[in-house]
């Protein structure tokens, strides 16, 4: 990134919070790998751009609810990406992986003076060809939830999308929107310099602190395979 400014914290709070006064959601920042691209949402009617995100379902777990609401309102299947993310979340004794699903950030917004909203940034990419292919066989419009990222470096899976000579476009589905607002959500993607300045405040910020998982991940990666 050619700016690394991001934005400070803002301080602990103590605030409660029962059942009926919480609204819990997710977003994601979806890159495909292989182009260095991120994918940006605009809503057509007033041209504001955003990075997908919405409520949780009932009973749904909240990194299903990023991925979904990341598919319903850009268009885009994805699936959550592990990263070399800081983070003060305990490790099990028994994982040695340095790349974790967390969140990127957290932001509190009031939804009125009843109800606070709770919503996690999570880091994702688009699928491989096959695995799309796959879940486009059986459904095309709806959300099903992919296999997890496997065990292989960033390079490798940016392989994937390098089919015979060409680079794969991830496909943008439409309808999957499952309410009157997403009708008029568009997905695209664009670099990641643009989408900051595009989204700008803490979206921006978000997208930043994903690009430089990736970027870590990528050089921790290469230093790995050096030392083999």
């Amino acid at each position: 990134m050619s700016s690394s400014r991001r934005l400070r914290n803002n301080p602990p709070v103590d605030k409660y919070f029962p059942n009926d006064s919480l609204v819990i959601g997710a977003g994601v920042v979806i890159f495909h790998l292989a182009t260095n691209r991120v994918v940006v949402c605009k809503d057509t009617r007033s041209g504001v751009w955003f990075l997908p995100k919405g409520r949780k379902d009932a009973s749904e777990e909240i990194s299903i609810t990023a991925v979904r609401e990341g598919f319903e309102e850009s268009g885009y299947r994805n699936r959550l990406l592990p990263l070399p993310l800081p983070h003060l979340q305990p490790r099990p004794l028994e994982t040695s992986q340095p790349f974790d699903v967390e969140p990127l950030a957290t932001r509190l917004l009031p939804v009125s003076m009843h109800y606070q909203y709770l919503l996690f940034w999570y880091a994702a990419e688009t699928l491989p060809p096959s695995l799309e292919s796959s879940i486009n066989a059986t459904t095309t419009s709806t959300f099903t939830p992919p296999t997890p990222f496997p065990d292989i470096t960033l390079a490798e899976r940016e392989k994937q999308d390098r089919m015979e000579g060409s680079m794969y476009e991830p496909k943008r589905h439409e309808g999957t929107g499952v309410d009157a607002d997403e009708v008029f959500y568009v997905g695209v993607l664009m670099g990641v310099e643009e989408a900051v300045q595009c989204l700008r405040g803490s979206s921006g910020d978000v997208v930043k602190r994903a690009w430089e998982g990736v970027v870590l991940r990528r050089k921790m990666e290469v230093e790995s395979e050096k030392n083999l």
